[in-house]
């Protein structure tokens, strides 16, 4: 009897140790070893999802590999001084192959303690470049793109990939975005004023050239003109419709030179 309990204690340990022995890193994770007896994090291999046998005093971290998302609302500054609300989102996803140097040296929670802050400052030192209504209409692309090499620069060296920065929305005071909007409407009539006259001076310019084409025209065929040409040019006509089956009778004009006259049947 006290052989079978102790087999079965034994059968009980050797269950409880093949069950600490073991991890499974899910999809899209990948993880990193921590071995707190023998050199501490593995830096030589990044753990694939699936099925791993692990030491049970060795400690699995598991990192998400896959695209993340955050959004920060933040106030800030722009050139002139004036306070902007803006909400900016960014993704972003660790760099799989130096998720060791990730761990060692900043730790699962990265996003809080190196993207989010990064991001901030980035967003601050950027827009206080611009004035209110770049951002507001015409260079927020520009900003935007400015933004994120500013950041991703910096981040890849934290062993972390920025994906892109967006910015969501930007808030102003009322009086200042009305002033703002009321100001891109004159500039927008303004180049709309201009392409009006832009078109006219270009009508303007068409018609003159038909014109003179019209004229040079008129001029070439007057030189060529005179009364022995256009007598030539009648009598020409004439024979031609004597020769048609049609003219029956044929009356010879009275006047000076003056050319048959022919009438149908």
């Amino acid at each position: 009897m006290v052989r079978v309990s102790l087999f079965i204690l034994a059968a009980l340990g050797v269950l409880l140790f093949f069950l600490s022995s073991c991890t499974t890193i899910p999809a899209g994770y990948g993880g990193v070893l921590f071995r707190p007896f023998s050199g501490g994090v593995d830096t030589s291999k990044v753990y694939e999802e699936g099925f791993h046998w692990i030491a049970p005093w060795n400690d699995m971290v598991k990192y998400d590999l896959r695209l993340q998302e955050r959004e920060e609302a933040m106030d800030v500054l722009a050139r002139n001084g004036l306070s902007i609300h803006l909400d900016v989102s960014f993704r972003f996803l660790p760099i799989a192959g130096e998720l060791p140097k990730l761990h060692r040296e900043i730790g699962a929670d990265y996003a809080e303690k190196v993207v989010a802050p990064q991001i901030r400052s980035s967003v601050r030192k950027v827009i206080g470049k611009y004035l209110p209504e770049e951002l507001y209409s015409t260079k927020r692309e520009v900003i935007q793109e400015e933004i994120y090499h500013e950041t991703d620069s910096i981040l890849r060296t934290k062993h972390v990939h920025l994906d892109a920065v967006l910015i969501r929305s930007v808030k102003l005071p009322a009086s200042i975005a009305e002033a703002i909007e009321r100001k891109l409407r004159q500039e927008q009539e303004a180049m709309e004023y201009e392409f009006r006259i832009q078109k006219e001076q270009k009508e303007a310019e068409r018609k003159r050239i038909e014109a003179l084409g019209i004229k040079q025209f008129q001029d070439i065929v007057s030189s060529g003109l005179n009364p022995y040409l256009l007598r030539w040019k009648g009598i020409e006509a004439t024979q031609a419709l004597a020769n048609s089956q049609n003219t029956k009778i044929i009356i010879i004009g009275s006047p000076k030179e003056g050319l048959p006259i022919i009438l149908g049947e």
